[in-house]
């Protein structure tokens, strides 16, 4: 069965940097597309950022591009999301996600696993 955990939530200020980390076990790792999506309160569950298989393509929402990286360690079984210049509308619970096959996609149903998520509040 696979497993994902994340880890690397907080508290931050405003213009402050986080890094999470998404942790996958139960299967091989590099065989996954992996994705970002978050949370808000009151809000449905959006589309932060995705990664391929490999690592080579990567593609990131709008709101976040410039500002957050998604990288993963398949030697590690890790996924990352690096987060710099946070906003107070970044606020969210932030989840990872795994689809297989070699290719990712951008909304949620196109991901078979997830994780519990990690809270991320960035105050003003």
């Amino acid at each position: 069965q696979v497993q994902l955990v994340e880890s690397g939530g907080g508290l931050v200020q405003a213009g402050g940097s986080l890094r999470l980390s998404c942790a996958i076990s139960g299967h091989t790792f590099s065989s996954y597309a992996m994705g970002w999506f978050r949370q808000a309160p009151g809000k449905e569950r959006e589309f932060v950022a995705a990664i391929s298989w490999s690592g080579g393509s990567t593609t990131y929402a709008d709101s976040v591009k410039g500002r957050f990286t998604i990288s993963r360690d398949n030697a590690k079984n890790t996924v990352y999301l690096h987060m710099n210049s946070l906003k107070p509308e970044d606020t969210a619970v932030y989840s990872c996600a795994a689809r297989g096959g070699t290719y990712y996609y951008t909304y949620t149903r196109a991901y078979d696993y997830w994780g519990q998520g990690t809270q991320v509040t960035v105050s003003s």
